[in-house]
Formats: structure tokens, sequence, C-alpha cells
């Protein structure tokens, strides 16, 4: 049998009503408004056999215009936000203003590095409860046929893209000139790239923790918990050589390990820096920081390399949990 579809005039009434006193739209209700919209326009085609009204792609475009739609509503957040992120590269900069080309300078340099990554890591745990309740609302809107999860995890992903680029610039523009870093363009470019990534890891592991834990509390002690033991195993506090052989694979899962490693080589790889005189000739350069560590330039691009497949796969498993969740199937409407 043929579903039967709402009118255009009853969808307009749904939206109307959905709308609260500070003009702010539910996901469902925006949905249902986008679909409005696109009946006005052109005729849609009905994908009954799959029983979504709209193609994959489609939604995926309905969905992110949707997720933008709501960053736009939050304003204080996002202002709050980029400020937060300018003002955090100011001061770190006030700081570490001007590090001196020394030994010391690059032991402060390596603190900095250490401290940038603890900070960007656990600055995105405000993100928590906002995915704990679009949870709640995929879940709701998924059950009645809206739209794949599939579409809503691409979405998702595809709309944070700019918006973290723009905090890594805001917070990378200040401090990377203030406190005197490798002062080449292509340097700066590639912590640019770092900072950016480092903020979409942040960003895909809340969403993948999101999606697993009941609530806001069970939430926070789990990214507390995971973002301090991959800290510890990073290779800042101890190296992978000193760990015990039954923990050095928390050295290679973890989030904080291949950044780091960035930064140093980023810094000290090729910036022809001398650390060290005696008797006028120069006895430590900073590609022998690099050599006593084990860092080389042939992981500059490796390294983030890795941190992409990190993404994806946090990206991949929250999609999997989120699909069991809406799915009465489980597991096996994943595969599917």
């Amino acid at each position: 049998m043929v579903p039967q579809l709402p009118s255009t005039t009853e969808l307009k009434r749904v939206g109307d009503e959905g709308e609260n006193r500070n003009g702010n739209f539910t996901l469902q209700q925006l949905f249902q408004q986008s679909k409005v919209i696109d009946e006005e326009s052109i005729d849609v085609e009905l994908d009954f056999s799959s029983g979504f009204a709209n193609s994959r792609v489609r939604e995926t475009m309905i969905l992110t215009l949707r997720f933008w739609k709501n960053i736009y509503r939050t304003k204080e957040l996002f202002a709050c936000r980029t400020l937060q992120m300018f003002m955090a590269g100011l001061v770190l900069g006030s700081i570490f203003y001007h590090l001196k080309d020394d030994l010391v300078g690059a032991g402060e340099r390596v603190g900095l590095f250490a401290f940038i990554l603890t900070f960007l890591l656990s600055s995105t745990l405000e993100a928590l409860p906002i995915f704990l309740q679009e949870r709640e609302i995929l879940m709701k809107e998924t059950s009645c046929g809206s739209y794949r999860v599939s579409s809503y995890a691409i979405a998702n992903g595809l709309v944070y893209l700019p918006f973290l680029l723009i905090l890594a610039v805001l917070f990378t523009v200040p401090l990377y000139w203030l406190v005197g870093l490798n002062r080449t363009f292509s340097a700066f470019l590639h912590f640019l790239l770092l900072i950016w990534l480092i903020l979409y890891t942040a960003n895909s592991v809340v969403v993948c923790i999101s999606a697993l834990v009941p609530n806001f509390i069970v939430g926070n002690s789990v990214i507390s918990g995971v973002m301090g033991s991959f800290f510890l195993f990073s290779g800042y506090f101890i190296s992978k050589h000193g760990m015990p052989s039954y923990w050095v694979f928390m050295h290679y899962i973890s989030l904080f390990k291949y950044p780091f490693e960035g930064f140093l080589i980023n810094e000290f790889s090729g910036s022809g820096k001398c650390l060290e005189y005696m008797l006028g000739a120069c006895v430590v350069r900073g590609e022998d920081v690099l050599k006593e560590v084990g860092y080389g330039e042939e992981s500059r691009w490796r390294n983030v390399v890795v941190m992409v497949c990190f993404i994806l796969v946090y990206r991949f498993i929250s999609y999997v949990i989120l699909r069991c969740r809406c799915s009465q199937k489980g597991l096996k409407a994943v595969l599917v």
C-alpha cells in the first residue's frame, strides 16, 4: 500500500506551531519546513522502496543546512567559543613571548605544546550536552523514517569543519607569532593544520562518547578518564622505551602522541636553529633533539594521516552506535 503523505498545508501548520518564542526549531520541525520549501519549488520523487522521502545526498544537504541554522541561532555559544580561543592564543602568546632559541627555550616550547594539546582536547567537553540532546531528537526522527542515520552522521561531521577551522585560525595566529615558533610560512600552515585536526579529533571523540553514554554525568567521567589516560601515555611524561611492555599499546592509540610529535617535528626539523654553542661552534641543533627522542622528518605527514584515521574511526564508531540505538534490529541493521 502506498503511504499517505501529509499535505503541504499540514506541514506548514506543524512548522508554525513548532517554533518557540525565541524562533528556534527542533531538527524535526526544520526538516519538515525544508520539505515544504522543496515541494513548492520542485517535484520531489519519493523513494517508496527505501521508505525515505529523499535520497541520501539530499538528506545530507538538508541536515547540513539545518545544523548551520542551529549554530547560527546559538550566537552566544558561538561568540563565547570564538572569543575563548582567541583570548587563549593571545594569553599563551604573551606568557611564552619570544622564546629563545637555546636549550632552555626548547624545553619551554615542549611544555607549551603539551599544554596546547591538553587545552584543546579537553575544551570540547562543553559540546557533550548538545550532542546528547541531539541524540534524543535523532532517535525520535529516525523512528518515523524522516531520514537515515548515515545522513545525520555525515552532515554532523561536515558542518563542524569550517567552524573548527575558524577557531583554529583565531587560536593559532596570535599564539604562533608571539611565541616566535618556526618562522617559515609553510611551518605556520602545518601548525595550523595540526591545531585544526586536534579540534576535530576532540569533537569526534565527544560525538562518539555521547552516542554511547546514557547521560552527561557518565559522559563527563568517561571523557575525563580517556583524555587523562591518553595524555599519560603520549610520550611527554615517559618515553615509549620506559613504559612496561604491556602498556606500550596505549602509547600508539593515544590521541596526544601524534600531534605532539607533529609539533616537535614542525618546530625543530629543518629550522636551522642552533640550541647550544661551544667555542663559537654549534654543538646542538634542533634536529639533534628530534633524533634523541626518535622523531624524524619522515614522520611529519604520517602523523597527519594517523590523526585523520582517528577521526574517521571515532566517527564510524559513533555511527554504528547510533544506528544500533535507532534500529530495532540492532547490529544486523548496520550491515545491511
